[in-house]
């Protein structure tokens, strides 16, 4: 059983034993679920400790693969190829990784990366969007606008 689950079990498993000593106490039915949530908090602390530390220990752990998941994402999304394929699932098994030799992994094409010179990067507006520039604002230049040019349908 998860350290989390026994831990909340417990919780709740003390609140019910301190409500049920406080049902033949003559308070208000809220008054006496407040009074045993306390209380229950209050014996959890020292009864449940062990419990609560692991699962502290179980969520940190968690906390800690998350982190370093984020982190090697992190790294793939910025470039970084070896961070990509070391935990990438649907990549190639690692005893394949292991059998070519670091050097050819490295001179290997990282899909098409070809250097583009800067010139090339801006491409000229296709044909048409100049128009787009020169037509009139408002509704009389907007094709769908009403023969009127006010806006308003006859």
């Amino acid at each position: 059983m998860s350290p989390a689950l026994k831990y909340t079990l417990g919780r709740f498993g003390l609140f019910v034993v301190v409500f049920a000593l406080l049902l033949p106490v003559p308070l208000n039915f809220l008054v006496k679920a407040m009074i045993a949530l306390v209380a229950s908090a209050a014996f959890s602390y020292f009864l449940l400790a062990k419990w609560r530390e692991q699962m502290a220990e179980q969520l940190g752990s968690v906390a800690e693969r998350r982190a370093a998941e984020k982190a090697r994402l992190r790294a793939a999304l910025a470039g970084d190829e070896e961070a990509a394929s070391a935990g990438d699932r649907a990549a190639e098994p690692a005893a394949n990784r292991a059998a070519q030799p670091a050097g050819d992994r490295a001179a290997q094409p990282a899909g098409d990366r070809t250097a583009q010179p800067a010139g090339d990067l801006a491409a000229p507006p296709a044909q048409g969007q100049g128009e787009r520039a020169t037509r009139p604002a408002g509704p009389a230049g907007r094709p769908d606008a009403v023969a009127g040019g006010d806006g308003k349908a006859s």
